[in-house]
C-alpha cells in the first residue's frame, strides 16, 4: 500500500482521518499512461491508502487521466467529456479488485488530483 510517509499505523489503531495526505512521491510509479490533462499534485486520503491496493489506484489513475471515466452514469461521463474542455473540475468513480468503492478528483485549474473513498467527501 502507499504510505504517506512510510511509516504504518502505531499498536493504537486510530480511525483514519479524512484529511489527503501527499502522494507525490509516487507519482511517476502510478502512472505511465497518455494523459489527457495535467493532474497537479497527487493527494489521497489515508482511508483509501489502507483500503486500496497500488495496483487498483494505479490503474484506476491511468483511466482517469486518459478520459475513462469508469462507473458513472452516462449523464456524469458526458459532463466530465464537457469539464474536460472548459476546465471543470473532473470526478470518477472506480470499484477495487476487493469491491471498495474510490473515487477521484482533479481540480478545476488542474492543480491537485485526489483520490478518496466516496465517505471521505
Amino acid at each position: 500500500m502507499l504510505s504517506p510517509s512510510g511509516s504504518g499505523p502505531g499498536p493504537c489503531r486510530k480511525k483514519p482521518s479524512n484529511r489527503a495526505v501527499d502522494v507525490d512521491p509516487v507519482r511517476n510509479k502510478l502512472m505511465q499512461t497518455h494523459q489527457l490533462f495535467p493532474i497537479g499534485r497527487l493527494l489521497a486520503t489515508p482511508a483509501v491508502l489502507a483500503e486500496v491496493e497500488v495496483s487498483d489506484i494505479r490503474e484506476a489513475l491511468g483511466r482517469h487521466t486518459s478520459g475513462d471515466w469508469g462507473e458513472l452514469e452516462q449523464e456524469d461521463k458526458n459532463e466530465n467529456d464537457l469539464a474536460l474542455k472548459i476546465g471543470e473540475r473532473i470526478l470518477s468513480a472506480y470499484k477495487a479488485s476487493t469491491g471498495v468503492k474510490f473515487w477521484i478528483i482533479t481540480e478545476r485549474d488542474r492543480s491537485a488530483t485526489t483520490i478518496l473513498l466516496p465517505s471521505d467527501y
